[in-house]
């Protein structure tokens, strides 16, 4: 069944006064609104029935036996090229992720990775203060080229040059959230796409001579068909900048704008954990994911038939106040608690761990050990973008 004809056929809420557009200018009000007026909806303009509760998005993910990864068509194969672990259900998806566990596992993080990320992270500090005069674009200045790098060298393309494949993931982003279907956006990733293969066929051939500790090599030692190791790692290239990025500003911006709370972590290194847990989900650079039901489910009073593409807004759960308390609040002090930043269950983000180490722990803190005098510019002005995948940028600051 399609999923208009199940939208049409049956009694489902329609919010047609939602708009991509201004979600993409800021969703966090419509958000608000698909709680409090239809957590579970049909919007004509997303084509999806949205799911904005965090009790909704729970039971999505703790269900994949009825909110099934794998999508047909879907615009997350149709960018990457093919479908990826993310897009298939167990027992394959596990078969995909058990390899790719053994580069992104805690211990490995510490042991392999923590060293690497603390070097690149001080390279690229180093290079925005030589060029800075006391300012700079804390987005393309230091995020992205440290997410940058710290991808290259966890997919094992250290040669690559980082602000391509900083392109190739914002161009895989892009088509992954194209939900407007746009042709320019499909070209941005057919031909990022070509260059990431191209890059892949050195890569791949040089780490079956000799293998490391990256996330290619091992998807490869595992015994991975090479067309989805391809798969999978243009899927890493897409969430691995998205994140880290994205998640260096989002803290930097919140706690500039919460002095009291900045001033306790800057005199308390052991709330940096708190401030990352609690700037993911306030800021949640996921704002949605797909799945399609293998089963009628009932949520929310509304019955979701077989067969319907289903939106579950990650960022609109981790603001339900039936979860959280002022959940618009920033709070590093909040209460521990699970929040969906990085979805949950068995389709869990896989570099958690190494995005929580590489910004929350080094990159961040980093930032502000070097340059206490850090602040935001308020003589220029922030930018965002995007909604199914959001973040800052442009954030500028001073020193």
């Amino acid at each position: 069944m399609s999923v208009t004809s199940t939208a049409t056929s049956l009694d489902l809420p329609v919010v047609d006064w939602l708009d991509p557009a201004e979600l993409a200018r800021d969703p966090y009000p419509s958000y608000r609104r698909l709680r409090a007026e239809a957590p579970v909806a049909w919007s004509p303009a997303v084509r999806k029935v949205l799911i904005s509760s965090f009790e909704g998005c729970s039971v999505g993910e703790r269900h994949p036996e009825i909110f099934s990864s794998n999508v047909a068509g879907g615009t997350m194969v149709r960018a990457l090229g093919g479908r990826p672990l993310i897009r298939k259900d167990d027992p394959d998806h596990a078969a995909e992720r058990a390899p790719m566990n053994r580069a992104l596992r805690p211990k490995q993080i510490m042991d392999v990775w923590a060293e690497k990320f603390e070097a690149n992270a001080r390279r690229h500090l180093d290079r925005m203060l030589a060029s800075g005069n006391g300012t700079a674009d804390l987005n393309t200045d230091y995020a992205v080229p440290v997410a940058a790098r710290n991808l290259c060298d966890m997919v094992g393309m250290s040669g690559v040059d980082p602000t391509d494949l900083a392109r190739w993931s914002k161009d895989f982003i892009a088509g992954t959230g194209n939900v407007l279907d746009r042709q320019d956006i499909w070209d941005r990733c057919d031909r990022s796409r070509a260059e990431c293969d191209a890059a892949l066929d050195e890569t791949i051939a040089r780490l079956r001579r000799r293998p490391d500790a990256s996330i290619t090599s091992m998807l490869l030692e595992g015994g991975m068909d090479e067309d989805k190791v391809r798969n999978n790692v243009k899927l890493t290239i897409s969430g691995g900048m998205n994140e880290p990025q994205h998640m260096v500003t989002n803290m930097v911006r919140l706690l500039e704008r919460s002095p009291a709370q900045k001033a306790e972590v800057l005199s308390d290194a052991g709330l940096w954990k708190q401030v990352f847990g609690e700037a993911v989900r306030y800021f949640s650079p996921i704002g949605m994911v797909t799945r399609q039901t293998a089963a009628a489910v009932e949520l929310h009073g509304a019955t979701i038939p077989e067969g319907t593409q289903v939106g579950m807004i990650l960022a609109s759960a981790n603001r339900d106040a039936a979860r959280f308390t002022d959940p618009d609040v920033f709070n590093i002090h909040r209460p521990a608690g699970t929040n969906l930043a990085f979805g949950s269950g068995v389709h869990q983000c896989a570099g958690k761990w190494a995005v929580q180490k590489a910004i929350g722990e080094i990159a961040v803190p980093l930032l502000y050990r070097e340059l206490p005098g850090l602040q935001l510019d308020p003589s220029r002005t922030e930018t965002w973008d995007g909604w199914v995948f959001r973040g800052l940028t442009s954030l500028p600051v001073t020193w």
